[in-house]
């Protein structure tokens, strides 16, 4: 069973198991970590689902999207592992991932 390691804004650690969740953004949401928002609920068309992406897994993600980036560079706390959580569909290959849920802009 693949689990994920988040961190909430106040430093909090919690794994979880995704289950049916088909995206990190649902399978955090799912878990009740109400932080965050998506407020688009995984259509990619607002960023209230950021995540920072433990730097160790980048290279494990799906490419970003130029509609993922261009919503990546509205936040005021981009860096360079910055991702949308709705975008990281979880597969077995991410099992162990550990992503940091970015501040709220």
């Amino acid at each position: 069973m693949t689990t994920v390691h988040v961190t909430t804004r106040e430093g909090a650690e919690q794994a979880i198991t995704p289950g049916g969740a088909g995206s990190l953004m649902e399978a955090i949401r799912g878990a009740g970590i109400d932080e965050l928002m998506a407020i688009c609920g995984g259509c990619c068309s607002c960023a209230t689902c950021h995540v920072y992406v433990d730097a160790a897994w980048w290279d494990r993600l799906p490419p970003m999207s130029e509609d993922e980036n261009d919503l990546l560079d509205s936040s005021m706390h981009r860096t360079d592992t910055s991702r949308l959580s709705c975008q990281i569909a979880l597969t077995d290959d991410l099992d162990g991932l550990r992503a940091t849920i970015a501040p709220e802009d």
